[in-house]
């Protein structure tokens, strides 16, 4: 993320993306939320990634900035919202969780005519009544900063199923497992379990959105069996990951 684009307004559109495709970095003045009605979305940060299937829409607050990155062929909706309309008073970007009629009021809001209209801004304060109630999940892939954090946790991302231990991965780079351990608290502020979950929950929507066996998924992913991997993945997205391979939830 190099090079940044200034948009000064969120656009409020849908857009297709196919699989591997995205939008590079930019920012924006205005508040935006990015919801996937079909794949997986990706917005990347400095401070870490974020990852949302169609149960979940990302909040992205005014002037961060940000990439966009789909997994599956991604039917990318954007609402725009101006900067004084923050119903959350979020200054991060942030998972929420997208119910059937804010999934509704999202697709209403991003279909042509996109003029304004008394319709649309009646529309629009529901929708912000909506996001208002919409709970927050914790779907957030924190990035490193500490030189030797990086190292553990590029070893990971190449591998999520990689099972060492923090002592073992700790060798390997230079560091004790102590030290890594109180790095992983202050530096992405959890503990190298939930991170390493998250991690695999990440790379799991990833290849479910690709296409790839619910069985594949999760060896690939580190789960010592399919059902052990269906029981955080149910646990954390209120579904099976074979419920999301056959269609979206609605």
């Amino acid at each position: 993320m190099t090079q940044t684009r200034h948009v000064p307004l969120a656009p409020t559109r849908t857009q297709r993306l196919t699989t591997g495709t995205g939008i590079d970095a930019h920012r924006h003045d205005d508040h935006q939320i990015a919801y996937a009605g079909r794949g997986v979305l990706t917005v990347t940060t400095s401070t870490g990634t974020w990852v949302a299937p169609a149960t979940r829409a990302i909040w992205i607050p005014a002037g961060t900035v940000h990439a966009h990155q789909a997994h599956g062929d991604v039917e990318l909706h954007l609402v725009g919202l101006p900067a004084a309309d923050n119903p959350l008073a979020l200054d991060e970007p942030t998972v929420l969780a997208v119910a059937p009629l804010l999934r509704e009021l999202l697709l209403a809001h991003t279909r042509p005519p996109l003029e304004d209209s008394p319709e649309r801004t009646r529309l629009r304060a529901v929708l912000l009544d909506r996001l208002r109630a919409s709970p927050q999940q914790p779907l957030r892939l924190p990035a490193p900063t500490s030189p030797r954090l990086r190292e553990v946790c590029a070893l990971l991302h190449a591998d999520p199923a990689d099972n060492r231990t923090l002592a073992t991965l700790g060798r390997a780079v230079g560091a004790s497992d102590r030290t890594l351990s109180r790095l992983f608290q202050a530096d992405l502020g959890m503990t190298f379990p939930q991170w390493r979950t998250q991690l695999r929950l990440h790379h799991a929507l990833v290849l479910l959105a690709e296409g790839t066996p619910v069985t594949t998924v999760a060896h690939r992913c580190g789960w010592s069996s399919a059902s052990a991997f269906i029981d955080v993945f149910h646990r954390t997205f209120g579904h099976t990951p074979g419920a999301y391979r056959r269609r979206p939830p609605r």
